[in-house]
């Protein structure tokens, strides 16, 4: 393997689609609200995009140093186990990437808020770098806090709440009530595919001492939460789009078809491998509800 597909592998593509769900959300609810802004939500993208890829390297270095990943895990090999990537050149490149996110994040902040709002600027730029944080240590040193079963809750504050409310926050310097469900939504979409992650790797993890919720309560237990997960983010949205009198506003709903299917699949899975299809599926699923809602968003909220 050539060392660009090897950084490619390690960026891990197929998670991005994901990452930046609450990003489309935030803006959508934002431009609702009658705050567009073109610069904010290209940025916004990049910035979390970079975030993103960070967290891929260092998880890729954190599970890699641990031993976590192996010739047992279930999935594509990862780039320090599989050899493709050193760990001084891991290390490098989250590096580069950590400075490149700061930069974006740096320039998005200072365009959204200026020295004119100093005390957004400041809460913000703090909130940077708790995501660039996150991002390292989830895997990275001898407390990540991956390893000890905190992982949905972060995924779930920085993919959710941060994401999609802090997108629209940067937009209108405001947040009610109602924009927590649609972000509550995405928050547990994305912690069920983490959940459905660790239900894949359970075996491998508790071996490994990596302790994530699935390995503290077990695979079946596992099972029955993301079904928790899934149907939690169905009735927020469904409360949030009962305020429209249009149908369409129910449209984003529609993604809990296929999301029922995979649903039944979970409950139904003998063999813990037979998971791993199913991610690409549920990720897909939350990056479409996010697109129906920004797309929507000037017809029905």
């Amino acid at each position: 393997m050539s060392k660009f597909k090897a950084w490619v592998s390690a960026a891990r593509l197929r998670t991005l689609p994901l990452s930046i769900s609450g990003i489309l959300v935030g803006t959508a609810i934002a431009n609702s609200k009658g705050f567009q802004d073109n610069t904010i939500f290209v940025l916004a993208l990049l910035t979390t995009l970079g975030f993103q890829i960070t967290s891929n390297f260092a998880n890729d270095y954190g599970d890699g140093i641990k031993g976590t990943d192996n010739d047992q895990r279930v999935g594509p090999a990862r780039a320090l186990q599989s050899g493709s990537l050193t760990k001084k050149e891991l290390e490098y490149g989250i590096g580069i990437s950590i400075l490149l996110s700061l930069l974006l994040a740096g320039y998005l902040l200072n365009w959204a808020f200026g020295l004119a709002s100093l005390e957004y600027l400041i809460v913000f730029g703090l909130l940077a770098l708790l995501s660039i944080w996150a991002a390292v240590r989830y895997t990275v040193g001898n407390k990540a806090y991956g390893y000890s079963g905190l992982g949905d809750l972060f995924v779930f504050l920085f993919f959710g709440l941060l994401g999609v409310l802090g997108t629209m926050f940067l937009f209108t310097k405001q947040v009610g009530p109602i924009d927590f469900l649609p972000a509550i939504t995405i928050g547990c979409l994305s912690t069920a595919v983490l959940n459905l992650n660790n239900l894949r790797d359970h075996a491998g993890d508790s071996l490994a001492g990596k302790r994530t919720l699935v390995v503290k309560i077990g695979f079946d237990k596992g099972r029955y939460y993301h079904v928790l997960l899934i149907l939690t983010a169905l009735v927020t949205l469904l409360i949030y789009d009962l305020r429209f009198e249009d149908w369409t506003a129910y449209l984003n709903l529609l993604v809990f078809i296929p999301l029922g299917v995979h649903l039944n699949k979970v409950l139904r899975v003998v063999d813990p491998k037979q998971l791993d299809p199913e991610l690409k599926k549920l990720a897909l699923s939350t990056f479409a509800l996010a697109l129906i809602f920004y797309f929507l968003n000037d017809k029905f909220l």
